[in-house]
C-alpha cells in the first residue's frame, strides 16, 4: 500500500497541525472511537499539539506515507489526571487514517511511543477504549496492557450510549 519505501514516525508539528485535525474530524463525525461531538478546528486542535513536545512524557508521533508524505496516522501520550500526583501516569491513543486501516500504522505507531516513553519518568499507561472496537482491543493487548475494568454507559453519542472499556499497561520495571 505504501510502496517500497518505509513508513517514517517523527515527532508531529505544527505543520502537521490541519493533516492531524482533518484525521480526527474523521472520527468525531463518524465513529464512537472519541466521545467529542464537533469536530475541532485546526486554532482550536493548536493547544493540543503544542502541549506535546518532543521530549518527555507527553508525545505526539505521526506516521508519514514515504510517498506522498501524507500523514497516515498518529499516536500520543498524554496527562492521566490533572493532579499532580498522577504525573507519572499517561493516557495513550491512537488515530490511522481511514484508508491504512489494517496495515501496521497503529503497531508502528504504538511501538514507537512505546521505545520512546522507555526514558521517561513514566509508571503506567492507561487507554481507553470505546467497545464495540476489535482491532483497538487487539492493538492494545499486542503491547502488554491488561483489561482492568469497563465503565458502561459512560458516553453518549449518535443517539446511544457507549462503554468504554480500560487498559493499563506498567512502563517501568520498579
Amino acid at each position: 500500500m505504501f510502496g517500497s519505501q518505509e513508513v517514517q514516525v517523527r515527532p508531529g508539528t505544527e505543520a502537521d497541525l490541519g493533516a492531524l485535525t482533518d484525521l480526527y474530524g474523521h472520527y468525531v463525525r463518524e465513529t464512537a472511537i472519541t466521545f467529542d461531538i464537533v469536530p475541532p478546528t485546526p486554532d482550536e486542535r493548536r493547544p493540543w499539539l503544542l502541549s506535546h513536545p518532543e521530549d518527555g512524557p507527553h508525545r505526539l508521533l505521526v506516521a508519514i506515507a514515504p510517498d506522498s508524505r501524507r500523514v497516515l496516522g498518529y499516536a500520543t501520550s498524554g496527562p492521566f489526571r490533572a493532579k499532580p500526583a498522577y504525573a507519572p501516569s499517561v493516557e495513550t491513543s491512537v488515530y490511522v487514517a481511514p484508508d491504512a486501516v489494517g496495515a501496521g500504522v497503529g503497531t508502528l505507531l504504538y511501538g514507537a511511543l512505546f521505545t520512546a516513553l522507555a526514558g521517561e519518568d513514566v509508571h503506567r499507561a492507561f487507554a481507553g477504549v470505546a467497545l464495540p472496537n476489535a482491532a483497538s482491543v487487539r492493538l492494545h493487548a499486542r503491547f502488554g496492557f491488561r483489561h482492568i475494568g469497563t465503565f458502561h454507559e459512560v458516553g453518549r453519542k449518535f443517539g446511544r450510549y457507549w462503554d468504554v472499556a480500560w487498559y493499563e499497561k506498567e512502563l517501568d520495571a520498579r
